[in-house]
């Protein structure tokens, strides 16, 4: 292999890479957006700085746990989807390509002996 080329990622790994940052990417846009909530239901509310602040930190601390379940949920659901395909390693390929190889090598030597 060449310094400037990249091992190519399999499809289906480039699909949960780009589905996991486009959930992450939806999660922190929910969470800026329930930031601005809390700032114009406390200017609304007449809240004080303390409390804006106490209401702000409960709000980050749920917002936090549910995207730790999220987090957590999507891996766990991306292990089992796994499980079932069965992907073989790099190793595996290698090997069958290593086989194929001497097949191919034994098939040419019987050919040349008739």
């Amino acid at each position: 292999m060449d310094k400037l080329e990249t091992p190519q990622k399999h499809p289906l790994a480039e699909t949960f890479e780009r589905v996991w940052s486009q959930a992450l990417l939806a999660v922190s846009t929910a969470e800026d957006e329930a930031a601005r909530t809390v700032q114009r239901v406390a200017e609304l509310a007449g809240w004080s700085q303390e409390e804006m602040i106490r209401q702000g930190r409960l709000l980050t601390e749920r917002l936090t746990g549910h995207r730790k379940d999220l987090e957590h949920n999507v891996e766990e659901g991306v292990k089992r989807a796994l499980l079932t395909i069965k992907i073989p390693r790099r190793e595996e390929i290698q090997d069958i390509e290593a086989r194929l190889i001497r097949l191919a090598e034994r098939i040419d030597a019987l050919g040349q002996r008739k």
